[in-house]
């Protein structure tokens, strides 16, 4: 007669995403700890952290104990919905007010490219078309890493998911994770009125309405949108290279949205320049991940 063990005797098996976000959560819980934050939001990220691990380990730990096909696909999925999270508890750590001492060395930047190289013009040379494009490129931010999963299904590479998520959560979570230490609010509201577009557009109001109601104020350094654009391309351009088109168009989104956040005024040059950075980092990360430690 077969033993079946109990769930706890059960030896995990992590995927290489799944440790990251551990180590995320464990590090955000420390952060909070440091932070000179109330002692409700310490106590509550603390605890918060410690049940969503809790509960993601026994998710974990079920797929060992009688693997199922929902398991392996909520394996494959969780890890976006987490990510997210690690946005907005970032917004818990926001000070109580803004110095605005980075944002007036920053602003500078933006000036000389918004007016000195005349990217403001540029952008408006044909009228209303490109200014659309681009905020209707910054709202479609949100599902890129769910369309890059989907074609990694569509191609049958659904094997290859973990190995985007490495790079695409290395980037965003590297992003996330400076926030506290970089204090800062998006020249939209520190200069508000400064370089904005000409024209209005159904397309801004969307954005300004999520920005609104989901946007945290903590920091806007590193740019997480570019930052996690760029992996996303950068990661399916690795990860699905027969298929070159999805990163390749992926690529191009970035690119739409950097120049989106510039000329809506949504983050300064600083801001793209550094999340650009962390995505090349993430992805040469991730890569030495790959070869040093294989699953």
């Amino acid at each position: 007669m077969r033993r079946v063990l109990p769930l706890y005797f059960i030896p995990v098996s992590f995927r290489r995403s799944e440790i990251i976000l551990f180590v995320y959560f464990l590090y955000a819980s420390i952060v909070a700890a440091l932070l000179p934050v109330s002692a409700d939001v310490r106590g509550k990220a603390l605890l918060v952290n410690l049940g969503v691990l809790a509960a993601y380990l026994l998710v974990i730990r079920m797929d060992g104990f009688r693997p199922a096909e929902f398991l392996r696909v909520s394996r494959d999925w969780i890890p976006l919905v987490l990510a997210l999270f690690a946005y907005q508890e970032m917004g818990w750590f926001a000070p109580q007010s803004h110095s605005y001492h980075l944002e007036q060395q920053w602003i500078l930047v933006d000036r000389l490219v918004l007016r000195g190289w005349r990217l403001h013009d540029a952008v408006e040379m044909l009228g209303p078309v490109l200014p659309a494009i681009l905020e209707i490129s910054y709202t479609l931010v949100y599902p890129i890493a769910p369309f890059a999963l989907a074609m990694l299904y569509t191609y049958g590479a659904r094997k290859r998911i973990d190995r985007f998520l490495v790079i695409f959560l290395l980037c965003v979570l590297l992003a996330y994770g400076q926030f506290p230490f970089w204090p800062s609010e998006p020249p939209r509201t520190v200069f508000p009125g400064e370089d904005f577009p000409s024209a209005q557009s159904v397309f801004r109001s969307f954005n300004w309405l999520m920005l609104g109601g989901y946007g945290i104020h903590t920091s806007v350094f590193p740019s997480a949108h570019v930052s996690g654009a760029f992996s996303a391309a950068f990661a399916m351009m690795h990860v699905l290279r027969e298929r070159q088109w999805v990163g390749r168009f992926l690529l191009v989104m970035a690119i739409l949205i950097a120049t989106a956040t510039i000329y809506g005024r949504y983050h300064y040059v600083v801001d793209v320049l550094a999340g650009l950075a962390v995505s090349v980092v993430a992805f040469e990360l991730g890569r030495w991940m790959e070869r040093s430690s294989p699953l």
